[in-house]
C-alpha cells in the first residue's frame, strides 16, 4: 500500500498520526460529456471506487485514519450514529470487523424505500450491534447508556459523530484533495474552478477545503446540503476544518498560514427537498440521466441531489467557463 500523501508531505506525521490503507491507488477521473450541456464542462472524480473491502466511497477514506486512532486509544468498539440506511454505519461495521474492532450503531428513523431496506439488511448482517433510537433527541439521551454498555476495564469505546466527521475523520478528504492535486499536475484532468459534492455531516467538504489549499489548487468547494438534522452552515464546517488543521499542527505538520475562513466555501441548501432521506423529482431525474448517459450510479439520499444541483447551477452559469468537478461519494459493493 502506498504511503499516504500527508505522510509524504510531512514526514513527522508518520510517527504521530497512524494510517492504514483500505484502498489501492487514486480514484479515477473522467469527463462527463453526455450529460445535458451547461456553461462549463463537467468532470467526475469517482470515489465510488475507493475501498477494497465490503463497502466503498467517502466513508472509507475517513476510516483510514479513524481505525488506527481507535487502536491507538485502546478502544475495542466504535460507537456512532446514522440513519436506518446509513452508508457510514455500514462502512464502520465492515471495516472495523476486519481490523479487530466491534461496532455499535444508533439508528435514527428516515423514510424507508428500497434503498434503505437493502441497506438495513446489510447492517443486520454486518456483525454490528444495532440500537434503534428513532430520533436525534432519543439518541442523545441514550448515548451515555450505549457508551457504558461498550466500556470494559481499561477500554473506553471510541465515540464518533455522524459520518465520521471528527477532526481525525476530516483527514480522509485532506488526503483526497492532495490526491486530486496530483492528478491535475499529471495532466489527468484540468484544474477545476469548482468542485461539487453532497454535504451530509460536513467532514468531506471540510477536508476538501483544507486539502485543496494545501495542494496548491484554487478550486472552490461547493457543498450541496442533503441533511436537515445537523448544523451545516459555512461557519460550522469552517470550524471543523480548523480543528483538523489544529490537529495536523499539533502532530507536527507545518501549515504556515493555512487557516480556514468562512468565505472559502459555498454551501447551497435549495436541493434538500422535504428533508433528509426524502427523494426529490430533480434528484430522480439526475439519477436517471447519470445512469443512462454516463453509466454513473447515484443514490437518492446524497449523490443524486448533489448532481441535480450541479446540473441546474451549471445551466444557470454559476460555474462560468469551468471546468467543474463532481465528486461521487457513493460506494456500493
Amino acid at each position: 500500500m502506498n504511503t499516504p500523501l500527508l505522510h509524504q508531505r510531512f514526514p513527522r506525521l508518520r510517527e504521530t498520526l497512524p494510517h492504514i490503507g483500505l484502498s489501492s491507488g487514486p480514484t479515477p477521473v473522467r469527463r462527463l460529456d453526455a450529460l445535458p450541456a451547461g456553461g462549463a464542462p463537467v468532470w467526475l472524480k469517482d470515489d465510488c471506487a475507493f475501498g477494497d473491502g465490503g463497502w466503498g466511497g467517502n466513508k472509507v477514506r475517513k476510516l483510514e485514519w479513524i481505525l488506527p486512532d481507535a487502536h491507538r486509544r485502546g478502544s475495542r468498539t466504535i460507537v456512532t450514529v446514522g440513519g436506518l440506511g446509513t452508508n457510514w454505519g455500514l462502512a464502520v461495521a465492515l471495516y472495523a470487523r476486519e481490523h479487530g474492532l466491534g461496532a455499535a450503531l444508533a439508528l435514527v428513523d428516515q423514510p424507508v424505500d428500497e434503498h434503505v431496506r437493502a441497506q438495513l439488511s446489510r447492517l443486520e448482517n454486518s456483525g454490528a450491534t444495532l440500537y434503534f433510537t428513532h430520533s436525534k433527541t432519543r439518541t442523545i439521551l441514550t448515548a451515555p447508556l450505549l457508551l457504558a454498555r461498550h466500556t470494559s476495564p481499561g477500554h473506553l469505546p471510541y465515540l464518533l459523530p455522524p459520518g465520521g466527521s471528527s477532526p481525525v475523520g476530516v483527514l480522509g478528504y485532506v488526503e483526497a484533495a492532495l490526491e486530486l492535486a496530483g492528478q491535475v499536475r499529471r495532466g489527468e484532468l484540468p484544474e477545476p474552478t469548482h468542485l461539487v459534492t453532497a454535504v451530509g455531516s460536513g467532514g468531506t467538504i471540510a477536508g476538501l477545503r483544507l486539502g485543496l489549499r494545501m495542494g496548491g489548487l484554487t478550486t472552490r468547494a461547493v457543498g450541496v446540503v442533503v441533511n436537515d438534522t445537523l448544523r451545516l452552515a459555512p461557519a460550522t464546517i469552517t470550524r471543523l476544518a480548523g480543528r483538523a488543521a489544529k490537529l495536523l499542527r499539533k502532530r507536527g505538520a507545518d501549515l504556515s498560514d493555512l487557516e480556514p475562513r468562512v468565505g472559502d466555501i459555498d454551501i447551497v441548501t435549495d436541493w434538500l427537498g422535504s428533508g433528509y432521506g426524502h427523494p426529490t423529482p430533480e434528484g430522480e431525474r439526475a439519477q436517471t440521466l447519470s445512469a443512462d448517459l454516463e453509466h454513473l450510479h447515484l443514490e437518492p439520499v446524497y449523490t443524486a441531489k448533489a448532481m441535480a444541483a450541479l446540473l441546474a447551477m451549471n445551466e444557470q452559469g454559476a460555474f462560468g467557463d469551468g471546468p467543474v468537478l463532481y465528486l461521487n461519494t457513493n460506494g456500493p459493493r
